[in-house]
């Protein structure tokens, strides 16, 4: 049985979108993103050090490739950066011909791919969105399409992952060959209007899908049959980001989002914009760092 803490505010952000959660053991810390305000938030849970970091662009998730070098994904663009140096390395443009799109969500593999979706970025009804696959010798992929706004992935294996288009409140399950062709994609859950959109998440070691609720002020776990077996409320509403984490890897690190509130619910959400840590008996799954064939130096 799933047994989680009371949320705990451990850094009022005021995220007006955070996103991105990545917990990295190497560095004791756990990262986020605020996309509209380009910020990047590092905490060291060690000794509880907070450092921000500004980038040019709208940034929807960052991914570890080794040391202090990372891979942000921007809008228009997966740049390579190391982040203490705040150098360059190499990037890549991503769908030059839809200007008013960005990346959203990204995450790695069990191999070591990154993936990642895009979406359009002022959140017209409009089909724009796309699920790529970046491999270790920096190949891009287009492996889906028909987005609107793409959130996850999470990987249950190399081939097997959900992956949500949170304007549809649906999260698919799909299957992929070695050739990244799609085999099969189904719909895993379907979000009511009253549970939000679903948004970011992630897995257990039991492979239990954790979903943030965004406009649901929730995370719920879902097992492998799709049945709700936890819920976690939350005192924000725009429950945006989830990864597991900590000493052992035991805490889930949840980001929210004050984007489109008004008064009435920041009054009644008051926390909303905060970055969350939840307490759990369960053991989580974290993604690979980035694996890169060519060696990269800052």
């Amino acid at each position: 049985m799933i047994k989680t803490s009371e949320p705990k505010v451990i850094w009022n952000s005021k995220c007006l979108l955070g996103e991105g959660t990545l917990w990295l053991k190497e560095h004791n810390s756990i990262y986020f993103v605020d996309i509209k305000k380009k910020k990047i938030f590092i905490l060291n849970i060690k000794n509880q050090k907070k450092k921000i970091i500004k980038v040019n662009k709208e940034i929807g998730f960052l991914a570890h490739i080794k040391k202090n070098i990372f891979i942000l994904g921007l809008k228009g663009e997966l740049r390579i950066q190391d982040l203490k140096t705040n150098k360059k390395i190499k990037s890549f443009f991503i769908e030059e011909d839809l200007k008013l799109n960005r990346i959203n969500d990204g995450k790695t593999d069990p191999l070591g791919n990154l993936w990642f979706g895009t979406m359009d970025n002022l959140e017209r009804n409009l089909n724009n969105g796309s699920l790529y696959k970046l491999d270790k010798n920096l190949l891009i992929t287009k492996v889906d399409k028909n987005y609107m706004i793409t959130n996850g992935p999470a990987f249950i294996n190399p081939y097997n992952f959900y992956h949500t288009d949170s304007r549809r409140k649906t999260i698919y399950k799909i299957k992929i060959d070695k050739n990244n062709k799609l085999i099969k994609k189904e719909v895993f859950k379907k979000f009511s209007k009253k549970d939000g959109a679903p948004d970011g998440m992630t897995l257990d070691s039991k492979n239990n899908l954790w979903v943030c609720h965004y406009g649901g002020a929730a995370i719920s776990v879902f097992n492998k049959k799709s049945k709700l077996i936890h819920k976690i409320k939350f005192p924000a509403k725009n429950i945006t980001n989830c990864c597991f984490g900590g000493a052992n890897n035991r805490d889930l690190f949840v980001s929210s989002a004050l984007k489109g509130m008004g008064k009435n619910d920041i009054g009644k959400f008051n926390k909303s914009g905060s970055f969350f840590k939840v307490s759990t008996n369960v053991l989580g799954k974290n993604p690979k760092s980035f694996k890169l064939k060519q060696s990269i130096s800052s």
